[in-house]
């Protein structure tokens, strides 16, 4: 265990991580002039941690045979992980102007053929949890001791493919799978509560057999901890964790709306964002 001290330290290294991933999302988005800016602000301090504390892998061997596996299931928050794989060195910063360009490496949808580091193709939601389960089983055979993170949204939660593949996870007791869900209760049509409400959440994972926590997600000293705990659980099953985040996080005037899902803004706008990170950032 580390000291107080040492552990303070550490977190103030990752949300300086995050500030410069959120940097980096908003640069992305001001290259097309819109995106999914949104889920990239708010889930940039999961990035961070996921990244930067927990993931094993390399950043210039991707296809590392040792890795653990990180799997987007919802490909249109490719933008939050473009900025992620540069800031870890797995992407090229000179490349990002690219973004969303024809024959660019970073499409605006994550595609596994485009991309170094980007291990499945999302889009269509429902599929990314199902693919992480035949991975874990598949490394357990192998009898590799890398873990499959698999990050997928709240409104993700309305396919029935996510609960079928969640009852799978649990009967094959795989403990070396941990589902990352981004709550952030906004999707294309609206609050995901009032869409289809999945709530209580943490209670149904419970009921389906896994290790469950929900913290925080925009809390660096929080997501340690979980990640922690979900890679040190001595219980034989998958574990998840439910991050509650705010959209468009470290940008007020972004905050502020009420739909997020898709951000367009005015060309000075996004100067004023960068500014607004950049007063809000870690001291």
């Amino acid at each position: 265990m580390g000291s107080p001290s040492s552990a303070k330290l550490v977190n103030v290294a990752l949300e300086e991580r995050a500030h410069r991933i959120r940097r980096l999302a908003v640069r992305l988005g001001e290259v097309q002039g819109q995106g999914y800016v949104g889920q990239a602000l708010g889930f940039s301090d999961v990035l961070a941690v996921t990244y930067f504390h927990a993931l094993i892998y390399k950043p210039d061997d991707p296809d590392w045979e040792g890795r653990d596996r990180l799997y987007l299931s919802m490909g249109h928050y490719a933008i939050a992980l473009y900025a992620a794989m540069i800031e870890a060195g797995i992407l090229p910063e000179d490349e990002l102007e690219t973004y969303g360009a024809d024959g660019s490496r970073m499409p605006m949808s994550g595609m596994a053929a485009c991309t170094p580091g980007m291990e499945i193709t999302g889009g269509s939601l429902g599929h990314g949890l199902g693919i992480a389960v035949g991975a874990a089983l598949g490394l357990k055979r192998k009898r590799s001791s890398s873990f499959v993170y698999n990050m997928l949204s709240d409104g993700e939660l309305g396919e029935g493919s996510t609960w079928e593949a969640a009852m799978s996870a649990a009967h094959h007791k795989l403990d070396n799978l941990i589902a990352i869900v981004d709550f952030n209760n906004q999707q294309a049509d609206g609050p995901s509560r009032q869409m289809l409400c999945s709530e209580p959440l943490d209670a149904k994972f419970e009921a389906f057999g896994w290790h469950v926590q929900r913290i925080d997600g925009n809390d660096i000293g929080h997501l340690v901890e979980a990640f922690d705990r979900a890679r040190a659980c001595a219980e034989a099953r998958p574990r998840v964790i439910i991050c509650d985040t705010i959209m468009c996080k470290g940008v007020p005037f972004l905050e502020q709306r009420d739909k997020a899902h898709f951000i367009r803004v005015e060309p000075h706008e996004w100067e004023l964002a960068l500014a607004a990170l950049d007063e809000g950032r870690p001291r």
